[in-house]
């Protein structure tokens, strides 16, 4: 490919392309325009292709099967990279160290901690990011849009350590004895909760009750946070990858715990993370919903 002639320059960056459909298709990164809209949500895409990998996470088709074991994927790239992890095949080679990686989209963001490309840019300042991921925190600067909703009570945050902060103050009232009308006690163990649907959540521990239906395969759940958890286990798209290897995740609870795989920590140390991680919160986002958990320390 190196020896073919690239005729078709970026105009915003030191990119080239042998095809003029390739350039047309790169400069969407730059310009944010994204003509291809879902109809069953608000999101939006840079191909045709993109959009109807996307369609059937709402449908829940997955035409591709792999046939090493049982798994079937929704897009046949998602195939290709599971293949991989029954061959170990790692096609995409760094030039610039050993790194080799499974995947395009994580050779490509490996190549910018090298080359230092940064072609997410801000439209409201003159910042630039390596990550699309990262351009979009940063823009909530400017909007003070507020991502981050608390799953007690109504106040919604920009940043997500300003939400686990908030939660804090929520489980320091709920382990203390409240006085007055607005305090809940359970007949079983004698906890108290400062509000109703607590004691509710709390006494299902007890009865066993499992009100919350998955409409998928009819499983249940206690807690309806618990169930949008679960949700991800039916839907491909994992938007949480591993930037020490090429493994992605639907949670980012569950990367957080991959991550944990590549630290020297000792047995102790690593059941203590997982201790840490217990309390599940909901960040609603226009489209879809992403489940955090987090543990939170009185």
């Amino acid at each position: 490919m190196d020896s073919i002639e690239k005729l078709y320059n970026c105009v915003h960056c030191e990119k080239s392309f042998v095809k003029n459909s390739h350039l047309f298709r790169h400069i969407k990164i730059h310009t944010g325009d994204r003509p291809y809209k879902c109809l069953l949500c608000d999101k939006a895409f840079l191909s045709n292709n993109h959009l109807n990998r996307h369609v059937r996470t709402h449908t829940g088709q997955k035409p591709y099967k792999c046939s090493h074991c049982d798994q079937a994927f929704s897009a046949n790239s998602n195939l290709t990279s599971h293949i991989r992890t029954h061959t170990g095949e790692k096609p995409y080679k760094c030039s610039h160290c050993d790194k080799a990686f499974s995947r395009q989209d994580l050779y490509v963001r490996h190549l910018r901690t090298h080359t230092g490309e940064k072609p997410y840019k801000c439209k409201q300042c003159e910042k630039a990011f390596s990550e699309s991921s990262t351009l979009l925190k940063h823009t909530r600067t400017h909007t003070g849009e507020k991502l981050y909703q608390c799953n007690l009570c109504d106040k919604a945050f920009t940043w997500n350590n300003c939400l686990i902060n908030h939660l804090k103050k929520h489980n320091r009232d709920l382990l203390k004895p409240q006085t007055g009308d607005t305090s809940y006690q359970c007949t079983h163990c004698n906890k108290y909760f400062t509000r109703s649907s607590g004691l509710i959540m709390h006494l299902r521990i007890h009865t066993g009750e499992k009100p919350y239906r998955c409409s998928q395969c009819n499983k249940t759940f206690s807690q309806n946070n618990s169930l949008k958890t679960h949700m991800w286990t039916h839907i491909e798209e994992k938007p949480y990858p591993c930037s020490q290897c090429d493994k992605s995740f639907s949670q980012n609870i569950q990367l957080k715990r991959h991550i944990v795989t590549h630290n020297d920590l000792n047995e102790e140390k690593t059941l203590q993370l997982n201790k840490d991680l217990a309390i599940t919160v909901s960040l609603n986002v226009p489209g879809r919903v992403k489940d955090h958990s987090f543990r939170i320390r009185v």
